[in-house]
């Protein structure tokens, strides 16, 4: 249970975290006296804690919280005073501030990373408080993960991961722009088809018919022009697409993040198109579509050296999967495990099979330009389509504007 638990919370979730002593530094209306007064604070709820349960000698833990970053972790949230309860929602708005609108909260974490767990009781309590402090700095909260921790205790103990969300006041909703890019008849426009009308595909290709722009992509079912396409994502996590409503305009008035999907070519003799929906719509990350029964082929490895020579992040979507046996679609992902680790890529492979690694992987991704993560999925079935709307609803946008104008 232990390696469990440290594969799915060990997300190098210090990176984005931040220290509540330290960070205070950067807040206002902060002086010593409540970083004293939190430090003993702290001492009592250890020795309380060490009272009440034995920890096993191999305890996950996640890396300890380092200042900057979107991700906090919290011991606990239980009946704070009226002067903490203003210190929390300081901090919760710095948190707020440095994930451009997104924050995690980790529930039930010390601050040296080490998972101690709540009770039921004190969780419920916990999230209460939360809730109260997102509603104060008017942010949209949701629960993405609960996960029991094994210590030798006779109550059980929980660690709780919480997505907190606000639109910064300048903008209207979060935006996050993903470049699509593969090889020809990868199933690039029917996956983006399925995505955004909100229904699966007929096998046929019925689902990429909305988005080609000229008669003869229609007549040969291939993209050579650079087109857009937009998913949306309400406070509580829900996708918003045509399905709903039928027009952009009602799409970016009920979402609070929008994930902009630029559909380029995958023909060769397009690579042209390719390039420049690449270097001019300045993408924050890149989404390689893989066909299952053909693998590594056509333009895919030049697609990739230009997604990394540009600096674009990428992830990797093997579609198809409903054509072909298992035996073939572990084929292709060892196949794209070798290019990735190969010299030049220096890339960490990471394949998602559950809603928990589709968590992990996207703030692994934010964190880290090597992690790649991999998903296997069919338009035609929607086999493990849910795991990829998960990744789009939780991936932070780029840490800073300085970053996206590279």
């Amino acid at each position: 249970m232990d390696a469990l638990v440290s594969e799915l919370f060990g997300s190098g979730s210090g990176h984005f975290s931040g220290s509540q002593g330290t960070a205070s530094n950067h807040k206002p209306g902060n002086g010593n006296g409540v970083i004293s007064k939190k430090a003993s604070l702290k001492k009592k709820a250890k020795a309380r804690f060490s009272r009440n349960f034995k920890p096993s000698n191999n305890t996950p833990n996640l890396p300890p919280e380092a200042e900057e970053g979107n991700i906090e972790y919290k011991l606990k949230l239980i009946n704070p005073t009226q002067n903490r309860f203003e210190h929390l929602a300081t901090q919760m708005k710095w948190r707020l501030q440095e994930g451009r609108g997104e924050a995690v909260y980790q529930i039930g974490v010390e601050d040296n990373g080490m998972l101690v767990g709540l009770s039921e009781e004190d969780m419920r309590a916990s999230l209460k408080t939360l809730h109260r402090l997102a509603e104060k700095v008017g942010a949209d909260i949701a629960v993405l993960r609960e996960q029991e921790v094994d210590y030798d205790s006779d109550v059980p103990r929980k660690i709780a991961e919480v997505l907190l969300r606000k639109v910064p006041d300048d903008q209207q909703f979060l935006d996050l722009r993903v470049a699509v890019l593969g090889n020809v008849d990868s199933g690039k426009s029917t996956l983006l088809g399925v995505l955004t009308q909100g229904e699966l595909d007929n096998g046929r290709g019925r689902a990429r018919l909305n988005l080609f722009r000229h008669l003869h992509e229609i007549q040969t079912g291939r993209t050579s022009s650079i087109s857009f396409e937009i998913l949306g994502f309400n406070s509580k996590g829900e996708i918003v697409n045509y399905s709903e409503s039928r027009t952009a305009e009602e799409i970016c008035e009920s979402a609070s993040k929008m994930i902009t999907f630029i559909d380029l070519a995958g023909h060769h003799k397009y690579l042209k198109t390719t390039i420049f929906g690449l270097t001019s719509y300045c993408p924050d990350f890149a989404m390689l579509v893989v066909s299952a029964n053909t693998g590594i082929a056509g333009t895919t490895r030049e697609h990739l050296g230009l997604a990394m020579a540009l600096k674009v992040p990428i992830f990797i979507v093997i579609s198809k999967v409903d054509l072909c046996t298992r035996a073939t679609v572990e084929r292709t992902v060892r196949q794209l495990e070798r290019v990735l680790k190969q010299p030049g890529c220096n890339k960490v492979p990471m394949v998602v099979s559950s809603t928990d690694d589709a968590v992990t992987a996207a703030q692994q991704f934010a964190q880290s330009p090597n992690i790649t993560p991999i998903f296997t999925l069919s338009s035609v079935t929607g086999e493990s389509l849910d795991l990829l709307k998960v990744f789009f609803n939780i991936i932070p946008p780029l840490s800073n504007s300085k970053e996206q104008e590279e």
